[in-house]
């Protein structure tokens, strides 16, 4: 019973994982990368910017603890 509830949370976890990952801005996209080739961010895009990669490594990390605990449960 356990594991399927392990099981789940992997699926949502990698789900969100993948959308996360693709949510974060590529190097020099777009016009923003045409004017202003240093790829700095303008105000508020860097925090958003930060805050999306800290969420992304909290998730990243929530994925590979249940990986080891779905590995030592079955």
């Amino acid at each position: 019973m356990f594991t399927h509830i392990l099981s789940g949370l992997q699926v949502i976890l990698g789900v969100a994982l993948v959308v996360l990952v693709l949510m974060h801005s590529g190097k020099d996209t777009g016009l923003s990368g045409m004017f202003n080739p240093a790829g700095g961010s303008y105000g508020g895009t860097a925090v958003m910017e930060r805050n999306l990669t800290r969420l992304t490594i909290f998730v990243a990390v929530l994925f590979t603890a249940n990986v080891i605990a779905l590995g030592f449960l079955l």
